[in-house]
């Protein structure tokens, strides 16, 4: 089986587009300089769930979750 496989650069946010963009995602949700230790696994659940049933444009208006489960059933085919 052949795999690609891509590294980014350092410091090179533009070849990590879904990365920053998920990234701003969360912050909506997680401001920077949030003490972790007070975000509730309740809390960062509910982000979760948020975040994951987000239609994304780079998924044709569908949501990561719905990606993820269509994958999941086509493997167990």
């Amino acid at each position: 089986m052949e795999i690609n496989v891509f590294f980014a650069h350092p410091y090179s946010s533009w070849e990590r587009g879904t990365n920053e963009n998920t990234n701003g995602l969360i912050r909506q949700y997680i401001p920077k300089k949030t003490n972790l230790l007070e975000v509730t696994p309740h809390y960062l659940k509910s982000v979760v769930h948020r975040i994951n049933n987000r239609p994304r444009k780079t998924l044709s208006y569908r949501t990561p979750h719905e990606v993820f489960n269509e994958a999941r059933v086509a493997l167990q085919r």
